[in-house]
Parts: C-alpha cells; sequence; structure tokens
C-alpha cells in the first residue's frame, strides 16, 4: 500500500542532524518506504517543505531531491471531502488544518495510509473511522 508522508516525517528526515532513538526508527522506516518505492507527495506537502528553505542552494537541492517523487493530484472530490471531514471534527470539538484534512481526504479516497509524527492525526481518526495511520514496523530494524 502507498503512503502518504506528512510534512513532519519530511522534515525530521531533512533537517534534524542528531536524532533520539525513536526519531531514529521513524527515519530508517521513512527510507525504507522511498526504497520500496511506497511513498506519495501531494502538492500542499511539497509546498511546505519548500516554503520552509531560505538558502536558495538547499532551496534548488531540495526541490532536485523532491522531484523524484511522483506528485499526485489532487481532485475536486478530495477538497469537498477536505471541508466536510473539517465539518465534522469542528463539531466533535477537534480543530485542525485545511492541509491537514485534505491530506486525511485525499489518503481515505485513494486508499493510501498517512504517515506522520503529528498527533492531531490521531485525533481525527477517532472522528474519521477510515484513517489508516502508518506506523513504524516493529520487526523493522
Amino acid at each position: 500500500m502507498k503512503v502518504l508522508v506528512d510534512t513532519s516525517i519530511w522534515s525530521l528526515a531533512l533537517r534534524k542532524k542528531t536524532l533520539a532513538p525513536d526519531e531514529k526508527r521513524i527515519v530508517d522506516e521513512f527510507k525504507e518506504l522511498i526504497y520500496e518505492l511506497r511513498v506519495v507527495v501531494i502538492g500542499p506537502v511539497l509546498q511546505e517543505l519548500l516554503s520552509g528553505i531560505s538558502d536558495i542552494n538547499k532551496f534548488k537541492s531540495l526541490k532536485n531531491k523532491l522531484s523524484s517523487f511522483e506528485t499526485m493530484k489532487i481532485g475536486r472530490k478530495e477538497y469537498e471531502m477536505a471541508a466536510e471531514i473539517s465539518k465534522i471534527c469542528r463539531r466533535n470539538g477537534i480543530q485542525g488544518s485545511h492541509i491537514d484534512f485534505l491530506i486525511v481526504s485525499f489518503a481515505i479516497n485513494n486508499n493510501i495510509k498517512i504517515f506522520t509524527t503529528d498527533k492531531d492525526f490521531s485525533y481525527y481518526k477517532k472522528i474519521i473511522k477510515k484513517i489508516n495511520l502508518h506506523e513504524v514496523r516493529k520487526d523493522f530494524k
């Protein structure tokens, strides 16, 4: 199954020099997903990643590296569903970002798991049962 990798994972892998043991396991899992050709990128995550780079040379380098990953197209149904999910979550006392809800709707509509360190997604999952979160495999070394 394909995995939509959230900005939090990319940032951990690309920016952090020293990793705690749990963070290392997450980055190793991410690398394994890349090796398995299971990583999916969408435009809003790509934009978040590139927007966080101020140095022009690092920006160009990251842009070049990210071009190796196909950017999946987001359609009208994902945007509409993201709005519905936002309303459902708000009615249940859970706030979230527009991009988070777009990630959720895209993943649900395309039967894709979400890999993130953002705890908000576990709150969304309590309300939106169809969310499928990817976890670091226990047997993964």
